[in-house]
């Protein structure tokens, strides 16, 4: 049994298609299905029952799966530290972060470049639901949410900074002139909301139905960016973290009173091998969280 081996049944597992596996791991397709055929032969069962271009995994193979994912996790955990022993000269380091935490992310990103240049940075967006389902199976190292503070079987959270809910409007939006507003005073404005899936929408549904406001709800996205792009031309406004502006000028965020405060959270997964790249990141974004006061007016 080969680590490659593994691998090559890992990602068919995955994608269900031999050929798209193949694709993606750049070798021939005839070279994945004859290596998952040996690996088969040895174990002595099927692993995929082959129907047509689609494959599926047998009973023996969602059996093996779990031990080949932990296998070839524990190789590419020690590959890690030989490679931090290298002094960071080399390497990959993935992050997941959800919208509210660009900015922040932004100015950690620049330093940690100056600093250590040979390490790629590879950088992914999505809502604390996706990247947490990432982060479980290994495809990020870390990630930026609002995940509350917490420690898990598979995963373990620390606070960064805490950020407010606020409403988001244009600067020349009669509510701009306002420093706070009150849940209820969100029923008199049309609202365009994150698509449900979003924490801060599961978070913002919990307020609401809490305090009985009924909203204005014109329209659901489930893009952060364009939504407040869609603010900006001053027809809507939104419900966001009030660090979610950054990118946005001629955006105000107004903070909503009561208990609307979130943390701002790093995730690491949990037993496993934390990059000394990793470490290093996350000491830059504690030291600007520090600074970073736009979330805590």
């Amino acid at each position: 049994m080969e680590l490659r081996q593994l691998k090559y049944f890992i990602k068919a597992a995955e994608l269900h298609n031999f050929t798209e596996a193949a694709n993606q791991l750049f070798i021939s397709q005839s070279t994945l299905s004859q290596q998952i055929k040996q690996l088969e032969d040895e174990l002595g069962i099927l692993l995929f029952d082959r129907i047509g271009k689609r494959v599926r995994l047998t009973e023996g193979g969602h059996l093996f799966l779990p031990y080949a994912q932990r296998t070839a996790k524990d190789a590419e955990d020690g590959r890690n530290i030989l490679k931090d022993l290298m002094n960071l000269q080399t390497g990959t380091l993935t992050i997941g972060v959800t919208y509210g935490l660009i900015h922040v992310l932004t100015k950690a990103i620049v330093d940690f470049s100056e600093k250590i240049p040979g390490v790629t940075l590879e950088i992914g967006f999505g809502t604390t639901k996706e990247l947490l389902i990432k982060l479980a199976d290994g495809n990020i190292d870390l990630m930026l949410s609002f995940l509350p503070v917490q420690q898990s079987a598979t995963y373990i959270s620390e606070k960064l900074f805490s950020s407010c809910l606020a409403l988001i409007v244009h600067q020349d939006h009669p509510c701009a002139k306002n420093q706070h507003l009150s849940l209820k005073k969100l029923e008199t404005l049309p609202l365009i909301l994150p698509s449900t899936g979003y924490s801060i929408r599961d978070f913002f549904n919990k307020m609401v139905s809490k305090h009985q406001v009924s909203l204005n709800v014109r329209m659901e996205v489930n893009d952060i960016n364009m939504l407040l792009q869609l603010v900006n031309t001053g027809k809507w406004c939104t419900v966001l973290m009030g660090s979610s502006v950054s990118q946005f000028p001629d955006l105000k965020a107004i903070k909503i009173t009561g208990e609307t405060s979130r943390d701002a959270t790093i995730t690491w997964p949990a037993n496993t091998y934390r990059k000394k790249a990793a470490d290093v990141l996350a000491n830059m974004l504690k030291r600007y969280a520090q600074d970073y006061h736009i979330s805590k007016s």
